[in-house]
């Protein structure tokens, strides 16, 4: 199916103002990223089999690696504070 029978907008690049709803879901993306970081730390600190807490320890930073690049997104919108969110 294409984006246009499904009614959804494909952008060449990101619009300048974001809406409520996509605000809402960055930060839940950013809160589930952080927790996956945090629990997946903890049990690598736990965990004594080292072939497991290396897995850990991997997915953790790809965690860590998707929030960072989440907030390089939005570092731009969070410099013109001028721009209403709608």
């Amino acid at each position: 199916m294409s984006p246009q029978q499904t009614g959804q907008i494909q952008y060449q690049e990101p619009p300048q103002i974001i809406t409520t709803k996509d605000a809402l879901y960055l930060n839940d993306m950013l809160s589930w990223n952080l927790l996956a970081m945090k629990k997946a730390h903890f049990f690598a600190e736990q965990c004594q089999d080292q072939e497991i807490k290396q897995v850990l320890e991997k997915a953790g930073m790809m965690h860590q690696q998707h929030y960072e690049k989440i907030l390089t997104h939005l570092q731009p919108t969070q410099a013109q504070t001028t721009m209403p969110v709608q």
